[in-house]
């Protein structure tokens, strides 16, 4: 089946694209790997002023969701341009607290979706690891039938800057090495204030988790779709023997398979958007799916792009190695091919 975007959608994705380019997000990846978080911050609150974090928030507490097809479209130009930051996890900790409802929504939905409040998640199933918990407000993990909050390190405040009569936070600890340097990720502390429970809350989560392999899905593709475009411009310059390697049949079949996987994963993509969007209950086995097909396809563009960019796809110099480090961990974050397989089987 194919899948078109409407007009709005369409230009929706350029804005991004175009905001994005003009922002020089290689920069702020390298910033945000270095510790500085200045610019992908100043990036995220663009983000929220285009509606990014809005998208999955629901209209009751200031967002406009839930949007999945938007937010396929969005995360697949977050993707492409490498933007760091726990942009999955913020979208997913929507779902979760609109679907938990409570203080706690009412608290930190209209934060998540206005760009003020940076969220980060953990959810039983899908690793015991908060994404970049050192610059998030909050971070949420549910355990049973309990939802909890922990206060980030840089804010003793809620959104709305009342301390509520609360501790001041200690920070999420030492972070855990990964494969991405501007991927930073923690075991969320012990303990957090328990800020909803009950069986909605399970429900909360299991649909929290569900966009959340959504949105990876659509990063996952953007970082291939960037990988290959960086890839064929440069084989039309690397000359061998006096002409563009790009030139050469094995190099353009390599090419070609990469292009293919990529393109069998945009309807699942899309497809995946349409049944969330409609609330169809095989919805989470199509996400899945779409997972899977994304995840791989953008892993194997990265493997496409490092065997012919040769030795210089090595160098940290070159910007391709920022998507080159990041495409592995998509693939196996918030649900791995395996798991994901198993989920599809099961549906």
């Amino acid at each position: 089946m194919r899948f078109l975007l409407d007009d709005e959608q369409r230009e929706f994705a350029r804005s991004l694209d175009a905001l994005l380019t003009a922002a020089d997000t290689p920069a702020v990846v390298r910033g945000w790997a270095a510790g500085d978080h200045g610019p992908g911050l100043a990036l995220w609150r663009r983000l929220a002023d285009a509606g990014v974090f809005a998208l999955a928030v629901p209209e009751a507490y200031g967002g406009v969701g839930p949007l999945p097809v938007e937010t396929a479209v969005a995360f697949v130009e977050l993707g492409r341009h490498g933007v760091p930051g726990p942009l999955v996890e913020s979208v997913a900790a929507g779902v979760l607290l609109g679907g938990a409802g409570g203080p706690a929504a009412k608290e930190w939905l209209p934060g998540i979706a206005s760009g003020t409040a940076v969220v980060s998640l953990a959810l039983e199933g899908y690793g015991p690891y908060a994404l970049d918990a050192d610059v998030a407000d909050a971070v949420l993990t549910v355990t049973g039938d309990e939802l909890r909050l922990t206060r980030g390190a840089g804010r003793a405040t809620g959104p709305g800057g009342s301390t509520g009569g609360r501790p001041a936070p200690t920070g999420p600890g030492a972070p855990t090495a990964s494969v991405d340097p501007a991927r930073r990720l923690f075991r969320p502390e012990a303990g957090g204030e328990v800020v909803a429970a009950g069986p909605g809350v399970r429900e909360a989560a299991r649909a929290a988790g569900t966009w959340a392999t959504f949105a990876t899905a659509a990063q996952a593709l953007g970082c291939g779709e960037a990988l290959l475009r960086a890839t064929v411009a440069y084989v039309k310059q690397r000359t061998q023997f006096g002409v563009p390697v790009g030139s050469f049949q094995a190099v353009k079949h390599r090419l070609a398979d990469t292009l293919l996987g990529l393109e069998f994963a945009r309807p699942l993509l899309y497809g995946a958007a349409v049944e969330l969007a409609d609330g169809a209950p095989g919805a989470g086995a199509a996400v899945a799916a779409a997972k899977v097909a994304a995840g791989e396809a953008g892993y194997a563009a990265a493997r496409t792009a490092l065997q012919l960019h040769g030795a210089v796809g090595y160098t940290e110099e070159l910007d391709l190695a920022w998507w080159l480090r990041r495409a592995r961990p998509l693939r196996d974050a918030w649900g791995t091919p395996s798991a994901c397989r198993a989920r599809v089987l099961a549906g």
